[in-house]
């Protein structure tokens, strides 16, 4: 009987973290690689589709000249641009960009995912609106938290 006990609790767990549907999981998964694919090879418009356009991306720094934290903030429409700047050169990433994505929660409405790229993590909320999955917050660090200083 604890085994069987045993046995259902991981089934649980491991369907609380899944979602509503393999459908879902695969919209989920393809948002993520959506938003970090688009900076690898410039693609303003899968940005653009992978983002709420109220997202809203946060990190903390440090400022040197006033010795105190701050966030930063980007929004969506920073975000698209930086897709279409940032790697125009193909100097940013690696030949084979870490692109690791892990579904941390999973519900009907929303998802929290953690993507590990190459330099950098981020925590992403990706919300279903209207059918789609969306990501609408974005928290994330450098691996060397040096550089946030």
């Amino acid at each position: 009987m604890k085994k069987y006990l045993l046995i259902l609790a991981v089934v649980c767990c491991f369907f609380k973290i899944q979602a509503q549907t393999a459908q879902d999981t695969l919209d989920i998964k393809r948002v993520a690689l959506a938003y970090i694919e688009s900076q690898h090879n410039p693609n303003p418009k899968l940005m653009e589709g992978a983002l709420h356009p109220r997202m809203v991306k946060r990190s903390v720094f440090r400022s040197k000249a006033a010795k105190k934290d701050y966030i930063s903030e980007y929004f969506a429409e920073n975000m698209v641009i930086l897709a279409e700047t940032y790697n125009v050169k193909g100097d940013k990433f690696p030949k084979n960009p870490r692109k690791e994505i892990k579904l941390l929660d999973v519900s009907a409405k929303t998802a929290s995912v953690k993507l590990l790229a190459d330099t950098w993590i981020d925590y992403m909320h990706i919300v279903k609106t209207n059918g789609e999955w969306k990501i609408i917050n974005v928290l994330w660090q450098y691996n060397d938290v040096s550089q946030h200083d």
